[in-house]
């Protein structure tokens, strides 16, 4: 069974670093991409960095040049290194891998609060 775990959320003052860490178990078919997704209250899940199987990043428009994805090579953790932290990136978090089946695996979030 694949298991997803968040780990390393907490409450920062504005302009303060997080590392938010994935540990990931269980055997998953053919991992396609690797990714961090928020969710604020209210508001629907978005995309915040992806690494796909090539190594590819993309980063949503709001994070760019403050959010750095990293993975490690047996694929087993995700790291998304957050600087320059803002009071909008407050969020829960999640940890997400798409495998060649195309299926969603997903932690169950860690929350983010950036204190202003």
């Amino acid at each position: 069974q694949v298991q997803l775990v968040e780990s390393g959320g907490g409450l920062v003052q504005a302009g303060g670093s997080l590392t938010l860490s994935c540990t990931i178990s269980g055997n998953i078919f053919r991992v396609v991409a690797m990714g961090w997704y928020r969710q604020a209250p209210g508001k629907q899940r978005d995309m915040v960095a992806t690494v796909n199987s090539g190594g590819a990043t993309n980063y949503a428009d709001s994070v760019k040049g403050r959010f750095t994805i990293s993975t490690d090579n047996g694929k087993t953790l995700i790291y998304l290194q957050m600087n320059s932290l803002k009071p909008e990136d407050t969020a829960v978090y999640y940890c997400n891998v798409r495998d060649g089946r195309n299926q969603d695996h997903w932690g169950q979030g860690t929350q983010v609060t950036v204190s202003s």
